[in-house]
């Protein structure tokens, strides 16, 4: 076990057992203290990002260290990350072992205090949550669950949803996504191929729409109606 202890050198064997050590130290530390302290991040991706972040940043600025310990390190952690997501989605059992599960905290209206506990998050960040998403009244949600991402989703009752055309029985013409075609004074033509036009093409609209050219058009949009939306830069 002396790898664990300050060394001369280390061998790129105990340099493996460094980095395979202190990996799964830091899944337990992160599962530990709970995703409310990593906020959005996944358990795995705070982990990996945490600790390469530091391997690296160590030699680069301290000459007495070398590059190589770094490098075995490294590439022995992105193996590990690379190996913990296919785990996460092949085998139930450690997905539930690294990300925390769904915590109900409100029900019907009512608050799960219970929930709140297991969560580890105050009534006053739930207060907070609820302002931000614009939720004035905790009666009108049926149900909140605190995510293994450390977000909040939130169903209201029915009732108090936004009413949409298809609640009121009202036709709508299907979604046409407009696509990019100028960026930055540059044609992107392989968007113009998904319409059947060409450069030729939205150059002459520029001229006999806006008398003006691609140059100086910032961001141009076309949809599957053929509606074209010109910015320029100002």
């Amino acid at each position: 076990m002396d790898f664990f202890n300050s060394q001369e050198t280390l061998t790129s064997f105990e340099w493996f057992l460094r980095a395979l050590i202190g990996f799964i130290f830091l899944l337990i530390v992160a599962r530990i203290l709970g995703q409310r302290t990593i906020s959005q991040l996944r358990i795995l991706d705070f982990v990996i990002a945490l600790v390469i972040g530091n391997i690296i940043a160590h030699p680069l600025s301290d000459q007495q260290l070398g590059l190589k310990g770094s490098i075995i390190t490294t590439t022995v952690l992105m193996f590990l990350y690379i190996c913990g997501v296919y785990m996460i989605l092949k085998w139930p059992w450690f997905r539930k072992l690294v990300n925390s599960p769904p915590v109900t905290i409100v029900k019907d209206g009512e608050i799960l205090y219970e929930g709140l506990k297991k969560a580890r998050i105050s009534l006053d960040v739930l207060l907070e949550e609820l302002r931000e998403n614009q939720i004035e009244d905790l009666k009108k949600v049926v149900l909140a669950t605190w995510e293994a991402n450390g977000k909040i989703s939130y169903l209201l009752d029915p009732k108090y949803q936004n009413v949409t055309p298809e609640t009121l029985g009202i036709k709508t013409e299907l979604f046409t996504h407009p696509r990019t075609i100028i960026k930055e004074g540059t044609i992107l033509t392989a968007e113009l191929k998904e319409f059947q036009k060409d450069e030729e093409w939205i150059i002459s609209q520029l001229e006999r729409l806006y008398q003006t050219n691609v140059n100086k058009v910032l961001l141009a949009t076309l949809d599957n109606k053929n509606k074209l939306n010109v910015f320029f830069y100002k």
